[in-house]
This record gives C-alpha cells, structure tokens and sequence, in this order.
C-alpha cells in the first residue's frame, strides 16, 4: 500500500478518507496476495476509499462493488476510474450479493469487506438528513430511491410502534416518552425537519442525563436511520451469503460502529468458528470440525495515529475470519 501524503490528499478529495485503511489491507493480504487473479468483495463501496487502496496494493485483484446509493457510485466510479478494466459496480443492497455475483460472472470470492453504517460522504451531505447538528429534511435514506424516509416513520407510526423502533435501534431509556412526545406533537403539525426533532429531544429527556449521556438526539437519529434503511435485517442476511461464496483462504472483515450491528457479527462468526462435536468428547466427531477461524482477538479498535488522522473512527469494532476448509 502506498501511503503517501498524494493519497491521502486524493481520498479527502473524494470525501472520504477510509477508516483503518492500513489494517484493513493486512487483515485481507494472505487472501489477496497472489500471482493469481482475486476476486474482492466490497459490499459497502461508499466513495471506494478501500476499493482504491486494494486495487493499488494487489495487481491481480478484481473488484465487485455494492452501494444503494447511486450518488456513491458515481463518485467510487470516478476514484477508481484508473482501474477500470479491474472493476465491477452494481447499485444494490448488500444482501443481494448473490444476485450482484451472478451479475459480474463470479462464482465465488476471495476476501470481503463491510463497512457498516453512514459513510462519512453521506454524513457531510447535509440535505440526507443523517446529521443533528444541521437542520435538513428528514429522509435518511441510503437509497434515495426507497420509499420509506425518517419523517414517514415519524408521522404515521403508532405509539407502541414507534417506541419499539427507538428502544430496540437506538438503545434508548426514554423510548416510550419520546414517542408519546412525537404523537402529541406531529397532531399540530407533521415532521419535516430534523431541527424540530432535535428541539423536542432536548425537551423530552430529562436533563441530568442529557449533561452524561451524549448529545440527546444520537439515539433516536441512529434507531430512525436504522429502521428507514433496514441495515440490521440486512445484515443478517447478508453476512452469511458472503461467507457461503468464500473460497477456502479467504478472509471476511467486518467494520461495526455500534453495538447491535457488532452484536450481529459477532455471533455469526462464532458460530461459524465452533465446532459442533458434542462437548466432552476425547476428539473431534468426522464432520464437525468448523470451516473458520478467527483472524482477530475480540474486536480490533483505531490506534492513536489512526483516532488523530480520522477522529470519525472512533467507534468502529473490526472482525474477522478466515474460510479454512469447505464441506460438501
């Protein structure tokens, strides 16, 4: 990987400077590293900040990339322009890996990569609706095709509905106060804005824990993109598919940002690293032995160089795992 400061430049040229873009190279290496022609899957393409520095590192890597975000594309498109004859892009959700495999003629891949969550481009485009610090409209949609927005989920849900969206997405204590708030107050006038939703949070959650609890419209923002977006549902669907297509060396990584989407990961990896010999026994049933392993400790967070250059990574949790042998 080259890691000049031109490249650094470049990426921020693009909107987005990927996060743990070093580490992510080394996790993927052993499975990408060949004279041989590898196939790399970034289900989550974004403004292709990864894609680009795979591409540059490995010669004989092609790319298949995924975004539902046509905008995205485009971008990633022109970033990687100078790989052209290398890449392959499909607007899609990233649970349709099968399809989009089918698409660009491959049968199986080599490495994987899922960069879970809003990407940074999409924050900084104020008029998505991603961000609380700014007033926009309340859409949230990674598609902007899709017909579900925030303000929808907003305006039409019922109590218990709503309630359940932010208790389960957004983690949120005072989900059924904020939903009684959000029904009392969309009879006056229904939501556009984001301003207005961030004005009732504050008004709604009790002070002595908006002083320790993070800015109080952080929960309810992830628990409503959460839901517009389908991103858990979609994962779980996702993740196995990927590992399914996995040539035996091939190596999965995922990037999480907050904890139910590392709770996802974290489990289907588990699963598929244990072996499923009864336990007890003195060795290992024919059969059960499990067909990954796990490349990293626990979750890997950003290092100190990484937190200056990209404080956005704060969050993130990578996991990996590595396909060692195939049944069937």
């Amino acid at each position: 990987m080259d890691d000049t400061g031109d490249d650094t430049r470049r990426s921020g040229e693009f909107g987005h400077i990927p996060v743990m873009g070093r580490r992510i190279v080394e996790l993927l290496t052993p499975a990408l590293e060949s004279e041989d022609r590898r196939v790399f899957l970034d289900a989550t393409l974004g403004a292709g900040g990864h894609s680009e520095l795979i591409l540059n590192t490995f010669p004989n890597v092609h790319l298949v990339g995924i975004d539902r975000d046509a905008s995205a594309l485009e971008i990633a498109r022109r970033r990687l322009e100078p790989h052209a004859d290398r890449i392959s892009l499909h607007q899609a959700t990233f649970h349709e890996i099968a399809d989009v495999l089918d698409e660009a003629g491959e049968e199986s891949i080599d490495a994987a990569l899922f960069d879970l969550g809003v990407s940074s481009m999409q924050l900084d485009q104020a008029g998505r609706g991603f961000a609380y610090s700014v007033d926009a409209p309340l859409d949230m949609r990674m598609n902007p095709d899709d017909p579900l927005t925030a303000a929808d989920v907003l305006n039409t849900y019922s109590h218990g509905e709503l309630a359940r969206v932010l208790s389960e997405y957004g983690e949120e204590r005072f989900a059924g106060k904020i939903a009684s708030a959000v029904l009392r107050e969309r009879e006056k006038e229904p939501f556009t804005t984001s301003a207005r939703l961030v004005e009732l949070l504050y008004a709604t959650i009790p002070a002595a824990t908006r002083r320790t609890g993070g800015h109080p419209a952080k929960r309810t923002f992830q628990a409503l993109r959460i839901e517009v977006n389908h991103e858990l549902d979609v994962l779980r669907e996702a993740l196995p598919t990927a590992l399914s297509v996995l040539t035996v060396g091939g190596r999965v990584a995922v990037m999480s940002y907050q904890s139910l989407e590392d709770r996802i990961v974290k489990r289907e990896f588990a699963a598929r690293t244990t072996s499923t010999s009864p336990p007890g026994l003195p060795v290992e049933l024919p059969g059960t032995a499990a067909e990954f392993r796990l490349v990293t400790r626990g979750a890997e967070r950003p290092d100190d160089e990484e937190l200056t250059t990209n404080p956005r990574s704060a969050p993130v949790r990578v996991r990996a795992v590595e396909r060692v042998e195939k049944k069937g």
